[in-house]
């Protein structure tokens, strides 16, 4: 019998998949033109956003960012690009990460500069069709476990008004979950989502402390429980979701190549993922292109693809009707092929 030639498998228009953006850091999801911008607007040259392969070097990299902020409408401009940007692809909910005491120079305190994110956020996504909502950071460099809980209090002050989750930010190595306890024990009775980074640059241990310790609901990465069989049917009991990032752990050396990234393994594992971007500015893929590298380099399925779509949908604070819409998005999607 002779060879049948292979058919080509038509592959469905990842754009048009709803899903939601559930690891992003707010001031890295701009765009390279918006810093340009910004850095004219200045006086200053346009800061770098390569030459890093390690975390080190990666926040030597952001300190240089931050300066071209200089006026509030300047995070106006970012929260409409941002969510601009997330409606064209196919996003349906973005969930952006914030520490405001970078910009205490701008706002002059913490508050004003929620008030500002939240209200154009707010305006944003009804212009756009996009549910936004907002993770209050914890910094675990800087922050005492006592600030924590001073910004765990401010978090919840802005519930009502977008603020949905108590993160946790920076380097692990040397910063374990355990010292913030109270901070996120405050934010979990209060109602929000436990959303710490772990399992990033350390291993299983942060993982661990992050579950046990935070009582986290997501992890932002979580990649490095896969270390640990143990951990990961901890994972699948909890139903925790991993805010997996793919490029950001290639370019910050978290896997030496992409063809080793965990996620596949994840997955097949039984594991709540969601595929992000973590920070477009730095590592250059938005969340579609992660979807479509996933896709590419990982050998995701579209069936996979939509799992993810799943998780990233059931595991943000969506509005009911909203999740209901997308999950049913997410299923029409799949059912087209």
């Amino acid at each position: 019998m002779p060879d049948l030639p292979m058919r080509d498998v038509p592959r469905r228009d990842l754009r048009s998949l709803p899903k939601g953006h559930l690891h992003l850091h707010f001031e890295l999801s701009m765009r390279p033109a918006t810093l340009a911008d910004l850095a004219a607007d200045a006086g200053i040259p346009t800061p770098r956003t390569t030459g890093f392969s390690e975390f080190g070097g990666f926040s030597e990299v952001i300190g240089g960012i931050l300066p071209v902020f200089r006026r509030p409408a300047d995070f106006e401009r970012l929260v409409d690009e941002m969510v601009e940007d997330a409606a064209a692809e196919g996003v349906v909910y973005v969930e952006p990460s914030f520490w405001p005491y970078a910009h205490l120079g701008v706002f002059g305190s913490a508050e004003a500069a929620w008030e500002t994110v939240l209200a154009r956020s707010e305006e944003a996504g009804a212009r756009h069709g996009v549910t936004v909502r907002w993770m209050a950071a914890v910094d675990r460099v800087f922050d005492s476990s006592e600030a924590a809980v001073d910004v765990a209090r401010l978090a919840l002050r802005f519930a009502d008004g977008g603020v949905v989750g108590l993160g946790l930010h920076n380097d692990e190595n040397g910063w374990p979950p355990e010292p913030f306890e109270a901070a996120f024990r405050l934010a979990v009775d209060g109602g929000l989502l436990s959303t710490p980074h772990a399992g990033e640059l350390d291993g299983p241990a942060s993982v661990r402390g992050a579950i046990e310790a935070l009582n986290a609901d997501r992890l932002q990465h979580g990649i490095r429980a896969i270390e640990d069989p143990a951990l990961v049917d901890v994972l699948l009991e909890r139903g925790t979701c991993l805010d997996v990032c793919p490029t950001s752990n290639l370019l910050l050396s978290v896997v030496p190549r992409l063809a080793d990234h965990p996620l596949p393994a994840l997955l097949r594992a039984g594991v709540n993922c969601s595929i992000n971007a973590d920070d477009p500015l730095l590592f250059g893929p938005t969340c579609l292109e992660e979807y479509e590298l996933c896709r590419a380099e990982l050998g995701l399925s579209d069936e996979d693809l939509a799992a993810c779509a799943r998780s990233s949908v059931r595991a943000g604070a969506l509005p009911a009707s909203v999740r209901d819409n997308a999950l049913a998005g997410i299923d029409a999607w799949l059912g087209a092929g």
